[in-house]
């Protein structure tokens, strides 16, 4: 009769812990179908935790009893949020199996917010609810029925462009005398970093010795632009590069807009920094070249850099605080606004200038709901920093510029530093992390996930213009 009892109490455990499982798997489904943002919160929050953990094992780190847990905790935001910012050499603080978690982390995050959220979605209920549907299908600009194969697309597009960029760069490792497994390590690490705008260099001295390499910075050029135009515009080319006029709305824009920041960022590089000693002036002949195009090409997005940050003059700084802040392309593995949101508003005030009732752009009308989205995101983007800024400042009473480059960095996931996030306390790394986990999901992801109120207004009151301006 005794002996009875503990099969009961087993059968009954395993029906407490079926039952509990599906509810677990019912919520998760719920929230996949109901409220994705929220989804994507909780997910990010739990993969930045699990890697935080990982991080934090002894046999993470090189040093002896291991990272401490504000460093573990960084350095993972930083990795999820593919940002780059460090408080520890990368190279030289980690294990083999550290750098391993760093990429993997890479890798997740840089799949993107609400691409994340539908494969989650997916995984858990075998489909993709209209309501995530119509919210990834927002962030990649994609019609409903194509978000499946989008995210076939996303997958086969990341594995694709690491591998091509893992064999480009093998070349590179090899000279440098590694041996040929390490050199494949190296060259994946790198690749991951690259493609997924982390910012993480793996290398003991930088990447400041190949500041003359076109065979090694050509492909973090290359790597960086296709990772930062975003998914939906590589799918949309590569469909219809033969017919360009037949690109859409989005992707004429932000191919446009990103290829004049694209080349404004270097001219603005080189006219700054062709004389200063510190920079480009101590270079010679192509390395000069080399090292504009790389600059102007990773400052809104990867932050690799062949040259120290802090040698650069203020007047580059300012207009790599603007570059970092406007960021890459939608649904892409950079961070900002957005270079679309950047080209709405700009569209937005040459109108208003010219006294044209409609925002146009390529033979397409851009509709007010787009114009309202873009000025939230620049405003709520605009005010983190500004929050960020000033509560760094009051922390650490460091320079504004210092303080305030660190900030745009952290929030558009950059990952570009002047060297004081190392020596920060513990408050001012939360607060940069804060704004890594903040700038990645998106601020319009963000305000979506915390809103109280999810219907829409079903009452519209009388119109009365206020005075602006």
């Amino acid at each position: 009769m005794f002996g009875s009892f503990p099969q009961r109490g087993g059968a009954v455990s395993t029906k407490r812990d079926k039952s509990h499982g599906a509810g677990f798997r019912n919520y998760i489904d719920t929230m996949a179908h109901d409220r994705p943002a929220r989804l994507v919160l909780l997910v990010f929050a739990t993969i930045v935790a699990t890697a935080t953990l990982l991080l934090w094992l002894p046999f993470s780190s090189s040093g002896p009893g291991g990272a401490t847990f504000i460093d573990a905790l960084f350095t993972a935001t930083s990795a999820v949020c593919v940002t780059g910012l460090t408080v520890v050499d990368t190279a030289l603080a980690w294990t083999t199996f550290g750098h391993l978690i760093i990429m993997i982390s890479m890798m997740i995050g840089g799949l993107g917010v609400m691409t994340l959220a539908s494969i989650l979605g997916r995984a858990v209920s075998h489909r993709i609810g209209l309501t995530q549907r119509m919210l990834a299908a927002n962030e990649t600009s994609s019609r409903l029925g194509e978000v499946g194969s989008l995210i076939t697309a996303v997958l086969v597009a990341s594995l694709s462009v690491e591998a091509i960029l893992t064999i480009v760069l093998l070349p590179s490792f090899i000279s440098m005398g590694e041996p040929l497994l390490e050199a494949i390590w190296h060259s994946m690490f790198m690749a991951v970093s690259i493609f997924n705008n982390g910012g993480f260099v793996i290398l003991e001295d930088g990447l400041a010795p190949m500041v003359g390499d076109w065979l090694f910075c050509i492909p973090i050029i290359f790597g960086t632009i296709v990772g930062a135009i975003g998914f939906p515009v590589i799918r949309d080319v590569y469909q219809n590069w033969r017919k360009p006029r037949f690109l859409s709305l989005h992707s004429k824009l932000t191919l446009t807009t990103y290829m004049l920041l694209w080349v404004g960022g270097i001219l603005a590089f080189f006219l700054f920094e062709w004389g200063n000693p510190n920079s480009l002036g101590g270079l010679e002949g192509d390395d000069k070249i080399l090292a504009g195009i790389l600059h102007g090409t990773t400052t809104r997005s990867s932050g690799l850099s062949t040259l120290d940050m802090a040698d650069l003059s203020s007047s580059t700084l300012f207009i790599f605080d603007a570059l970092m802040f406007i960021g890459g392309g939608s649904a892409s593995t950079a961070g900002g606004i957005k270079v679309a949101t950047f080209a709405v508003l700009a569209l937005a005030i040459i109108s208003e200038a010219r006294g044209d009732k409609d925002t146009v752009a390529f033979g397409r009308r851009i509709p007010n709901s787009s114009l309202r989205l873009a000025v939230s995101a620049a405003f709520l983007g605009a005010t983190l920093v500004g929050i960020g800024t000033l509560a760094l400042v009051y922390i650490t009473n460091l320079p504004l510029e210092a303080v305030l480059f660190e900030v745009i960095s952290a929030f558009a996931t950059c990952g570009l530093s002047i060297g004081i996030t190392p020596g920060l306390p513990t408050a001012g790394k939360l607060v940069l992390i804060l704004l890594m986990f903040t700038g990645r999901l998106g601020t319009m992801t963000l305000a979506a996930a915390l809103a109280i109120r999810e219907t829409q207004r079903q009452i519209r009151f009388p119109e009365e213009r206020p005075i602006i301006g």
